[in-house]
């Protein structure tokens, strides 16, 4: 029997050409290096053609790969048309959905979204990835990711939707009693979106704030202000997801003072994005019951504690 062609092996090449290597599109998927290899044989075997250049270094496609890497990422981007259309004439027989969401929502908004959702589409398996905004953007164009609710940073992808969600500025939080204290400043790792976004706002203030730390830990952060080693720019969903983490690693977090940035106002804009024409009118629906959870579950509570962030903290019209 001749061989075929799979839509597994389609996913590995696509993964593969964009990855730059095997064993990273093995990590994407998720399966080992040897199944990414056995699959990339498999279709070179259906194809008659080589397409991978096993002794280039490094990693690169065949003249007959590159020429059928876009025919392969159109394959599997009709099927997530399709899949889309089964969804959409029949919402409640969806089978899987793969949501990407930023951790400062983890506690607080994603449960009820998902027990929200779950409860309507009751055939649906659910697939929950929380990380970076930036590492979440990249599984989304990678195909990993149905949507995902990050920070909106760079320039926006071609082919990509999104639907505004959140505004919310950065505050400074100082230990209790100390604000404008001369501390050093604590910097949320400058190797994450919003860790870049802080440091170029301090260039652009010409603000050299001395700097001791630099972390990628809500909860870390908090401790060491708490503790007053210094003081840092964090937003205010960012806070309180992180007091939260605090508290629930034995680590309760007090002695904490909020105020408004020392600098400019800096906001960041948190959006929900999905690529375009797969997922038909889901994107704009799961904005709007977000929309509603936000509201509740983080402005209403941060302007209670906090009543002058005022209207620089809003939930976005869709």
């Amino acid at each position: 029997m001749a061989a075929r062609v799979t839509l597994w092996a389609l996913e590995v090449l696509v993964a593969t050409a964009e990855e730059g290597a095997i064993t990273a599109a093995a990590r994407r998927l998720g399966v080992s290096a040897s199944a990414v290899s056995q699959q990339l044989a498999a279709l070179e075997a259906a194809l008659g053609a080589e397409l991978v250049d096993r002794s280039a270094r490094p990693f690169a496609l065949t003249r007959a790969g590159t020429a059928f890497l876009p025919h392969a990422s159109a394959m599997l981007d009709e099927l997530a048309r399709g899949r889309a259309g089964v969804g959409q004439a029949d919402p409640a027989g969806l089978r899987s959905f793969r949501l990407g969401m930023i951790e400062d929502f983890e506690a607080e908004v994603t449960p009820a979204l998902l027990a929200g959702m779950g409860a309507e589409l009751t055939a649906c398996r659910f697939l929950l990835e929380t990380g970076p905004s930036h590492r979440l953007a990249a599984q989304l164009e990678a195909r990993a990711l149905d949507m995902v609710v990050a920070a909106e940073g760079g320039p926006r992808s071609e082919g990509l939707v999104c639907e505004p969600l959140l505004t919310e500025p950065f505050v400074a939080v100082w230990p209790a009693g100390r604000v404008g204290a001369d501390l050093p400043f604590i910097h949320y790792a400058t190797r994450t979106l919003m860790g870049r976004q802080i440091a170029e706002h301090l260039t652009r203030e010409g603000a050299a704030p001395g700097t001791r730390f630099e972390l990628d830990s809500y909860p870390a952060i908090l401790a060491l202000v708490a503790a007053g080693q210094g003081w840092t720019l964090l937003t205010p969903a960012g806070v309180r997801h992180g007091a939260r983490m605090g508290a629930r690693m034995g680590a309760g977090i007090s002695g904490l003072d909020l105020a408004p940035s020392p600098f400019a106002p800096l906001a960041r804009r948190i959006v929900l994005c999905a690529r375009a024409g797969m997922m038909g009118d889901l994107p704009a629906q799961v904005a709007e019951r977000l929309r509603m959870l936000l509201a509740e579950r983080i402005v209403a509570p941060a302007l209670t504690e906090a009543p002058w962030l005022g209207a620089a903290l809003r939930v976005e019209a869709g």
